[in-house]
């Protein structure tokens, strides 16, 4: 894939966005493995997986869930709109924040919003069963719309209103609808957020490989 650098360094340079072409595929070959030995709708059989669930984490001491909830779905579609999500962001966000900043900010994001999702559910209710890569994912639209802002609203194709309106939609529809993870979204877009003002400044656009590269050039 070769994707334009925005009109910073040479055209002809390529940039492969590894991180995220690891992270679908993590997540892709993890749910088909689940679906070969059962069904990732069976919410016991994906219990017994690596679901994200309050009171086993705390009572069985299986912090291990979550790490591994975030890799899970629940059926086909549950993926696909995760998944679509982190393909169309996460390829032009780890292009502006580098590979290891864009995995610090998927994993901190992910991890974060599980950890405040558990203490949320740990009050209400402490067998919910959760999985699902909307909190990392909503991690990357935070740190989006930091990177978005810092241009004047507006990059490539992307715009500041345009993301505003997506959160606000998803958000809506997570708290009109029954079974949607709002702690989880909330928590992953403000760690994003934060990650964003950490990694990215105007100034350092396209992440440190082209940095590099302008450094040999000039």
């Amino acid at each position: 894939m070769q994707i334009d650098n925005g009109g910073y360094g040479p055209r002809n340079r390529r940039f492969y966005p590894l991180v995220t072409w690891v992270l679908l595929a993590a997540n892709i070959v993890y749910f088909l493995v689940l679906e070969w030995g059962g069904s990732t709708e069976d919410g016991y059989y994906m219990a017994r997986h690596g679901t994200l669930i309050a009171a086993i984490v705390l009572e069985e001491g299986e912090w291990y869930r979550l790490f591994t909830s975030f890799f899970m779905h629940f059926g086909i579609r549950h993926i696909f709109n995760n998944m679509l999500l982190l393909g169309y962001l996460g390829m032009l966000l780890e292009r502006y924040l580098g590979h290891w900043q864009f995995a610090v900010t998927y994993l901190a994001a992910g991890l974060g919003a599980n950890a405040v999702s558990m203490v949320y559910y740990l009050l209400t209710s402490p067998y919910a069963n959760c999985a699902g890569a909307s909190g990392a994912v909503f991690g990357i639209v935070g740190a989006m719309l930091w990177v978005v802002l810092r241009h004047r609203g507006r990059l490539e194709e992307l715009t500041s209103t345009r993301l505003l309106m997506m959160i606000f939609f998803t958000l809506y529809t997570g708290f009109t609808s029954i079974g949607i993870n709002n702690a989880a979204h909330i928590s992953g877009l403000a760690i994003g957020y934060l990650c964003g003002m950490c990694f990215y400044r105007r100034g350092a656009a396209i992440g440190p490989w082209l940095k590099r590269r302008l450094r040999r050039n000039f």
